[in-house]
């Protein structure tokens, strides 16, 4: 018989462990997708920072979950609380996906993967092109990796000139000298230096901003100080979802250029770790008219307003 959304003593429990966390649709999409296909799982999401994260997954291995989604700022603090790490996630030095299998954690990074699929879906290959990357952060470092592995022809990577642009620059070095499918040329700046960026965005053919900047609490900034900078035959990505239209993507608009938000990244990742927990494929055109097809300019623009459109 078919689970319906009922929980009982035979479901199994995922989780989302992150901060900030509330403004997530990934519980709405997984637990759609379960329902979908008569799945006795449920899919939470747990507020959970770099301080809580140990004693949170010695909770879960004694509970037995079959897995669970982290995001920052827990991507990389994770790692050493895991008994494997996956080839994805030994590349890029950080986790989204962890699968319990017969009671090891097994690390996993679905976010490279997810985010060159919605290039895919947009008509886009990344194959022989050249990216500009603002960020070394976990997802950033998944972006610059996968697309390194997929053909892209150069990266010049962004990262502010702190503690973080260390892992830019071992980012450029494993791209340079590890990765050996295609010939790619990894560069490294800091983000300071506009100048720099002004030339690289200039030759060209996607922009993305891998980090934070333009999700609360930077709700309102763009990482392109510079608006002049972007031009309409570029194309603009950004990782965050809320708001679905940043203000680097308004700035992209604005100038005629393609903008893209994360939440098709955040779809095709969370489809890559359904199936590892599952073993079936989710329901992607389902998720797609459940979630994605049904905005409405009068009931605003973020996934808020989605989730209740969905409701009701």
């Amino acid at each position: 018989m078919q689970n319906l959304g009922v929980i009982d003593g035979k479901t199994q429990l995922i989780g989302l462990f992150a901060t900030p966390i509330r403004h997530s649709l990934s519980p709405t999409m997984h637990n759609l997708a379960f329902k979908k296909l008569g799945l006795n799982y449920a899919y939470m999401a747990f507020e959970v920072g770099n301080e809580e994260l140990e004693d949170v997954i010695k909770g879960m291995r004694a509970l037995n979950l079959r897995g669970f989604n982290v995001s920052m700022p827990n991507k990389t603090k994770i790692l050493p609380y895991l008994d494997e790490l996956a080839d994805s996630a030994q590349l890029t030095g950080s986790v989204n996906t962890v699968v319990n299998e017969n009671g090891r954690l097994i690390g996993h990074n679905t976010d490279g993967r997810g985010y060159t699929r919605n290039l895919k879906e947009h008509g886009f290959d990344i194959r022989g092109k050249k990216m500009t990357l603002i960020g070394s952060g976990g997802a950033a470092t998944s972006i610059a990796m996968q697309s390194a592995l997929e053909g892209i022809s150069e990266i010049s990577i962004f990262a502010r000139n702190d503690q973080f642009y260390a892992r830019a620059v071992e980012n450029a070095r494993i791209i340079n000298e590890e990765i050996k499918q295609f010939s790619v040329k990894a560069n490294v700046y800091p983000l300071e230096n506009q100048e720099q960026l002004k030339k690289e965005i200039r030759s060209s053919d996607l922009l993305v901003n891998g980090t934070g900047v333009g999700m609360k609490p930077l709700e309102g900034i763009s990482v392109i100080e510079d608006p002049t900078l972007l031009r309409p035959d570029l194309i603009v990505t950004d990782v965050i979802y809320s708001p679905l239209k940043t203000k680097l993507l308004q700035q992209a608009e604005a100038v005629g250029a393609t903008a893209i938000n994360g939440l098709g990244m955040m779809l095709w990742q969370g489809a890559l770790a359904f199936e590892m927990w599952t073993g079936q494929p989710m329901p992607v055109e389902y998720i797609q008219e459940q979630m994605f097809q049904t905005t409405d300019p009068a009931q605003g623009d973020s996934p808020a307003s989605q989730l209740e459109l969905i409701k009701g």
